[in-house]
């Protein structure tokens, strides 16, 4: 480590150098406040040693300034025996440690390899930080931010009552298909909330089985279960004093449902193996696109815990019940995903906005999302056609061969699908090997077929 020693005592200075630098450490020494605060200023230092009676100088005082240049800093204070009460208020203050004099060699130690570890500490916070930011930037340049507004009178109904109990600690419950943007929704309660500067704490319930899932949210001590190596927090101890968002809430086993009822009620959980108690001061956002109520009633999701995660509940439509809010989605995503690409593209032709129009979008803003991204890639022209949309978003639009392609399951036979699927990738492959590549058969079976067909 880089260490700086500031005593106004040559002797300390000196002794401290060098039983600092026999373990390797670089060391320099300041006599007073000046000279320490111009180094530290001028250069990096792991860790500083500061004399808590630095001549006439109060410790203290020199400390509160070296932490306002670098509040990261770590300072050992060196302190006499009849100041360490002085000593545990500078640590109060914001100083790392304190060494009483007279010390000896495994004290020093003993403080620099808490040190060590405070740096290792240090660094992974950082990463961790620079890690989240990276995640941020990345997830706001791979999507156009979701617009919070709904040109559909129920959507914007449903949206306003949720936003408005936002300021409240109320549990709240939202409702919706799978892909809606139910999570997203949840993160923009939490940022319109009063927790919007503590943590927003995601756990997915159907990703994990129910004895990690129970570990995930509550924690576990060591021994515990096979492979409890070490005591873990879990993630309602991470969301401490902020939101904890249950992902798919409908798909939590039954025996942990008490468990988060006890959360919810008595504010209380205990760690996997652990006897004690634990409290906890968190807001509880669920999702589910389950009907709870049918769960309910089919004894399958506990009714006390539906009625309290029911505070605040909304239900967000499916895509295809909001054709008001569909185009204007559309639009933001080609814009997006063209500026993008670099590409100039003029929104989409009368065919394409049919196309959107027609289809059900099952998966909702996901499946939308990815159709648009796709389209702006492969379209030709500076207007989104049918044809440039997935084969399920442009059935029963016209092609630009002028047959009408079919519905995968409507009432069409095989030959039909077959001939109008070959047409169109014959269309628009650059040559017949690639379009037998795409279609999974060779040169000689796609001669076969184009005559069959009367394509040749």
């Amino acid at each position: 480590m880089d260490i700086l020693i500031v005593d106004d005592e040559q002797s300390i200075r000196l002794t401290t150098s060098l039983a600092l630098e026999s373990e390797g450490h670089y060391v320099e020494t300041a006599e007073d406040s000046a000279s320490a605060l111009r180094r530290l200023k001028e250069e990096d230092f792991n860790l500083v040693f500061l004399d808590l009676r630095l001549g006439d100088e109060d410790g203290l005082k020199v400390l509160q300034e070296v932490l306002k240049q670098n509040p990261r800093q770590l300072v050992t204070i060196f302190t006499a025996h009849a100041s360490v009460s002085t000593a545990v208020k500078a640590t109060q203050l914001g100083a790392f440690d304190y060494l009483e004099k007279p010390f000896t060699p495994d004290q020093l130690r003993a403080i620099l390899a808490k040190a060590h570890k405070a740096m290792q500490t240090q660094v992974e916070v950082v990463r961790l930080q620079e890690t989240v930011q990276e995640l941020k930037t990345e997830a706001k340049h791979s999507s156009p931010p979701l617009q919070f507004r709904s040109d559909d009178e129920r959507t914007q109904l449903e949206l306003e009552t949720l936003f408005r109990a936002a300021a409240s600690p109320a549990s709240v419950l939202i409702l919706g298909e799978s892909g809606t943007g139910k999570s997203v929704i949840a993160k923009e309660v939490h940022d319109r909330s009063h927790l919007r500067d503590k943590p927003f704490v995601t756990v997915s319930c159907p990703s994990l089985s129910k004895e990690l899932l129970e570990s995930v949210l509550f924690g576990h001590i060591k021994g515990s279960f096979t492979g409890a190596i070490k005591d873990t927090w879990g993630k309602v101890h991470v969301a401490e004093g902020g939101t904890l968002f249950l992902d798919e809430i409908g798909e939590l086993p039954m025996e942990i449902q008490p468990k988060l009822l006890r959360l919810l009620q008595e504010r209380e959980y205990e760690r996997l193996g652990e006897n004690k108690v634990r409290e906890s001061n968190v807001r509880i956002i669920a999702a589910t696109n389950r009907d709870l109520a049918a769960n309910v009633a089919a004894r399958t999701f506990r009714e006390d815990l539906y009625y309290r995660l029911n505070v605040i509940s909304v239900t967000v439509p499916p895509l295809r019940e909001r054709r008001s809010d569909l185009v204007r989605f559309a639009n933001d995503y080609l814009s997006f995903f063209g500026s993008q690409m670099g590409r100039k593209i003029d929104g989409f032709s009368e065919s394409g906005r049919q196309a959107l129009l027609r289809h059900s979008w099952p998966g909702n803003l996901r499946e939308l999302r990815n159709a648009i991204e796709r389209a702006a890639i492969l379209a030709r022209g500076t207007k989104i056609e049918a044809e440039d949309l997935p084969i399920p978003v442009a059935a029963e639009v016209p092609t630009a061969s002028g047959t009408a392609a079919p519905v995968i399951g409507g009432e069409y036979s095989i030959d039909h699908i077959e001939q109008t699927h070959l047409r169109e990738v014959l269309r628009w492959a650059p040559t017949l090997q690639d379009a037998a590549a795409i279609l999974g058969i060779d040169k000689a079976t796609l001669y076969r077929k184009r005559k069959r067909f009367g394509m040749d």
